[in-house]
């Protein structure tokens, strides 16, 4: 009997314990210094779908600021294996040509599982706790959808790349096409019939290396405003729709637009 009851005290302390370990957001990572290139505009084209046309004068005037590269930094909360670890988070985009990601998942603030993965050149390379892949063309789909709709957070890319179109559906809803290799990919971008905002971008994505078809991809705007004097989408959660709920939801708090990205979009690490 006593055996039991200390067992069973034990689990409960591990059980608050680890409760509060998942409550403990990490720190923030350390500010970049990169070098910075001045900011082009220029004005918003003509014959946009109206709900594209209304978005982009909403948020930027008459002209939009050429955006060449990114750095976003910020946390986030991450479901893995079933449990909502918080997270903290740094992306890198040379703009419409290549990314890196860098996450690092933790309990008490403290790094417990990290990713760091790219698609630079066409490729991708996922170095994830669990094992590494490389150049594998599902995963090359996936990497190229999230070069594209990661854009969300530097939304005037979607004017500026002459890559980039748009294809009218209805009052609030757009067809957004970007390249992939020689062909294109589709997006579904659905706008807020009351703000104009974005609202959601959907996308048809391979999950994964094993998968035998394309699972619907749902990237929410949960909040819109500003970060470093940038419109953007400060809170977005990403949902795979068969599992029903978002998987993560990224909170914006660092931009840098403009910098010098070249060494650091092949390095290791924030």
């Amino acid at each position: 009997m006593q055996f039991l009851q200390t067992l069973l005290i034990i689990i409960v302390v591990v059980v608050v314990l680890g409760w509060i370990g998942l409550q403990i957001k990490p720190a923030p990572f350390a500010a970049l210094d990169l070098p910075a290139a001045p900011t082009r505009t220029m004005p918003i084209p003509t014959n946009l779908p109206p709900p594209v046309e209304r978005f982009y004068r909403q948020a930027y005037g008459d002209r939009v600021p050429v955006i060449e590269s990114v750095v976003i930094s910020g946390r986030a909360a991450m479901r893995i294996a079933g449990i909502t670890f918080p997270a903290r988070y740094r992306f890198v985009h040379d703009a419409g040509a290549g990314y890196r990601h860098y996450i690092e998942a933790t309990f008490f603030g403290l790094p417990l599982m990290k990713v760091n993965e790219h698609f630079l050149d066409g490729k991708s390379r996922m170095a994830l706790p669990f094992g590494v892949t490389e150049n594998e063309p599902k995963v090359n789909q996936g990497a190229n959808l999230a070069l594209w709709g990661e854009a969300i957070w530097f939304p005037t890319l979607w004017l500026t790349d002459p890559q980039v179109r748009w294809a009218p559906v209805d009052d609030s809803t757009a067809l957004l096409y970007v390249p992939f290799g020689e062909d294109e990919a589709q997006f579904v971008v659905r706008f807020d019939p009351d703000t104009g905002l974005i609202h959601m971008l959907e996308a048809m994505r391979y999950k994964g290396v094993e998968s035998s078809a394309r699972t619907l991809w749902l990237n929410e705007a949960r909040n819109w405003g500003t970060v470093d004097g940038h419109p953007t989408y400060t809170i977005g959660a990403v949902t795979w729709f068969d599992e029903g709920s978002p998987w993560a939801v990224f909170t914006a708090e660092n931009m840098l637009t403009n910098v010098d990205v070249r060494a650091y979009l092949r390095a290791v690490g924030p």
